[in-house]
């Protein structure tokens, strides 16, 4: 039975981690926008083209291309047992542009499951993350601390750093834009019937746990 799943969460809520703990038990693929994009870029194929100019310019994808690239993933035939949104979609235009899509392409309607995190957790975690800027691991200087002295996992040129988008300032706008744009999908998917909520603090496993109840609900 093909299972198609979307997390969604405020950012720094856990929807990456559990997509990719969902990923290995299910055996199904995370998709995930920014690795779309960035497939696509180095792909080069004609949308891949329109990718890369459109983020060489500075400019934001448009919803448009982002579905057309989410149904061309969904051709692949990796993706036919189901799929595991993870970032998308953020409005409910790209909602409803994403049933649209899934209606025309005969599956299965999505199960959604949201992660719930309370803001003040979310600033915690985001202004504790660190990542490598060589390995692209994350860690968090409380809940997942990175090894003792300055490298990361046997690889003496790692640094840790902040990244960008988790510095105060950039973590309060992203929470602001959860808000406006993506929170009002939490009203529009409980009206579509198969919605389901968790509670995304603790442990990650019992996270995971209660993730996978709803799977089987």
């Amino acid at each position: 039975m093909q299972q198609n799943i979307y997390l969604l969460g405020a950012p720094g809520a856990g929807k990456g981690t559990q997509a990719e703990l969902l990923a290995k038990k299910l055996g199904i693929p995370q998709l995930s926008t920014g690795e779309m994009l960035r497939s696509a870029r180095l792909e080069g194929s004609e949308l891949g083209k329109r990718v890369a100019a459109i983020m060489d310019a500075g400019k934001l994808v448009s919803d448009d291309v982002v579905i057309a690239l989410v149904e061309q993933r969904l051709c692949r035939p990796d993706h036919q047992n189901g799929v595991i949104l993870d970032g998308f979609p953020r409005t409910i235009p790209q909602a409803e542009a994403l049933d649209a899509l899934f209606a025309r392409a005969g599956r299965s309607a999505l199960k959604v499951i949201a992660i719930d995190v309370p803001a003040d957790e979310i600033r915690r975690r985001l202004s504790g993350r660190r990542w490598c800027t060589t390995c692209k691991k994350t860690y968090h200087i409380t809940d997942n601390p990175p090894p003792d002295g300055p490298s990361c996992e046997g690889i003496g040129t790692c640094r840790l750093e902040v990244r960008s988008d988790d510095k105060p300032e950039a973590v309060e706008k992203r929470l602001q834009t959860y808000e406006e744009q993506t929170s009002p999908l939490l009203a529009y998917y409980r009206g579509k019937g198969a919605f389901y909520s968790v509670n995304g603090t603790g442990k990650i496993s019992d996270i995971f746990s209660a993730v996978m109840s709803c799977l089987s609900a």
